[in-house]
């Protein structure tokens, strides 16, 4: 008896059990050991095809993806055998694109059927980055190389971006939604200690990396505009992208985000000795994204749905987890010689950024988080209690003349013009606990407070008396304070930094991760209008380990 006849003849049950190991002989890579299998006769390719047996496909999904951060985000209805079956195709027809850098290069992407195939790949590629709790990643790593594909992308002199041949006639990378998911997965994928330090492929990316982090006035911190708390309904233009075989209007967060936090990483790596081996960096690095568990993430996915609706509400919806910001935060700020920035205002050209000095400040701060609650009584009689008003956004969006008074574990705002005092409740992540959904729901605003973090005997300085900023820390420059709002829509956090002699600066940036995320973004100078650029550096914290 034949081969094929003694597999034709066996049970169905056995032959999908030995097709599901023949496909999971690994873990990395599309499932090409079912190959032979399917190939002996027409009669065995029908009972283990994709289009009759979608539920041996869907088993060799979640073999070889991560799936649970998906069902969270987008309901059990993805769990579909049909669905799962879709999906595994479509992610190693891309998977394999990554691997053979078939869209890496600006030749092989003007040379395209499909313009689209360039988003489609990277959208596919970041969810699952944010959907990552191991095997996404180890996809894209092993199997994809897209570290590789990345390089091209970025670095290469015909890349895709275009920013190495637009840096090489003196003109600035383009600022567009394919570069700032291509920027998200560098810093997601990023592992420092590849790169040899003094090496042409480091002094290549950190060139890159400096004109996107630092040249304030090309590359927007945020988007919507960063001057509304609660901004007009005037959505950024979202991408329809394919999930899971569904649609979703999706934005993704800008391109200067992931930039400073790779910039401020290789600056960090420049501060080790080349030779050191117990050497302790003078600046907390960052947190490594790739060790971080997909419920990192959730805020970030969220903030790409949030981004991609036709309108911004002024309620929490998820892009900031309440609570994560409280603690004590290490990291430092960098600034650049102000002459090269005036001229970089002025219209100059990526070299003077290049070569312009950028010096970096230590700085730590502890951080307190107070909640603005609507009354669960009120919520039953549909009442709703009104929060703090947009103020100023060079004041971190607090209304002039605003007073806050520190109480037992609360605060109390007071309003100029308004009779009513709000009180703030301290965050519940005090006891590592965040709020339920219930709660959740009734949040209506954020207060970020804090005390100087230095040795215990100087904290009684600072206790236990009216406060009219809140905030405070210390850093190279001395002793300042800090007061702070988040906006609702995006996790936007916004710190008005005061110095005692150093005058006012406005702190702006997005937590990026939840419990071990990073603080990261930009602070400007106050005197500068809102409508006007002004003089800018990069900063990056991260939670003390």
């Amino acid at each position: 008896m034949s081969a094929v006849f003694s597999l034709e003849g066996i049970p169905q049950e056995v032959l999908e059990h030995i097709a599901f190991f023949s496909a999971t002989e690994t873990i990395i890579g599309p499932p090409s050991g079912l190959v032979p299998l399917i190939s002996c006769s027409r009669n065995i390719y029908r009972s283990l095809s994709n289009e009759t047996n979608p539920h041996l496909y869907a088993r060799i999904f979640e073999y070889k993806f991560d799936i649970h951060a998906a069902i969270r985000r987008l309901g059990p209805h993805i769990t579909v055998a049909a669905v799962l079956s879709a999906e595994l195709r479509k992610r190693f027809i891309y998977l394999k694109r990554i691997r053979a850098k078939s869209d890496s290069s600006r030749d092989l992407v003007d040379s395209g059927k499909s313009p689209e195939t360039l988003s489609h790949l990277l959208w596919l590629a970041y969810l699952m980055m944010l959907e990552n709790d191991g095997k996404n990643e180890l996809q894209l790593r092993e199997y994809a190389r897209t570290e590789s594909w990345l390089w091209e992308y970025w670095f290469a002199r015909n890349g895709a971006s275009l920013t190495a041949d637009l840096i090489g006639r003196d003109l600035w990378p383009p600022d567009n939604e394919i570069n700032a998911l291509a920027m998200w997965l560098f810093w997601l994928l990023l592992k420092p200690d590849q790169y040899k330090r003094g090496g042409g492929d480091f002094r290549i990316v950190t060139t890159v990396l400096k004109l996107t982090a630092l040249a304030a006035n090309r590359y927007d911190i945020c988007w919507p505009d960063w001057a509304h708390f609660v901004p007009p309904s005037q959505p950024t233009p979202s991408s329809s992208v394919s999930h899971y075989s569904d649609i979703y209007h999706l934005t993704p967060p800008p391109l200067a985000t992931p930039a400073i936090l790779s910039y401020l990483t290789f600056a960090i790596q420049l501060s080790i000795p080349a030779r050191a081996t117990d050497f302790k960096p003078r600046y907390a690095p960052p947190s490594i994204p790739s060790l971080a568990h997909s419920s990192e993430w959730e805020p970030d996915w969220q903030r790409c749905v949030n981004l991609g609706r036709a309108a911004y509400g002024s309620a929490f919806s998820g892009a900031y987890t309440p609570g994560s910001i409280e603690g004590i935060w290490e990291g430092m700020f960098t600034y650049t010689e102000f002459t090269a920035y005036a001229a970089l205002l002025s219209g100059g050209a990526p070299p003077i950024l290049h070569k312009s000095l950028v010096a970096q400040h230590r700085q730590t701060w502890k951080l307190r988080e107070y909640h603005l609650m609507n009354p669960s009584e009120n919520n039953n009689l549909g009442e709703s209690l009104a929060p703090l008003s947009a103020g100023d956004p060079l004041r971190a969006y607090f209304p002039i003349g605003t007073r806050i008074s520190d109480c037992s574990n609360a605060i109390e705002v007071r309003e100029p013009g308004k009779p009513d005092v709000l009180r703030y409740a301290r965050s519940a992540s005090c006891g590592n606990a965040t709020l339920s959904g219930q709660d959740f729901q009734r949040l209506k605003d954020i207060i970020i407070l804090g005390e100087v973090h230095f040795p215990l005997p100087l904290l009684s300085l600072w206790c236990c008396r009216p406060l009219t900023i809140a905030l405070q820390g210390h850093s190279a420059w001395g002793e300042f304070n800090l007061i702070g709002r988040i906006r609702p829509c995006d996790g936007f956090i916004s710190l008005s930094k005061e110095y005692a002699n150093r005058g006012k600066w406005l702190y702006r940036g997005f937590l990026v991760g939840n419990a071990d995320g990073n603080l990261a973004g930009r602070w400007r100078d106050t005197l500068s209008p809102i409508n006007v650029s002004g003089y800018e550096g990069c900063f990056v914290m991260s939670r003390r380990r």
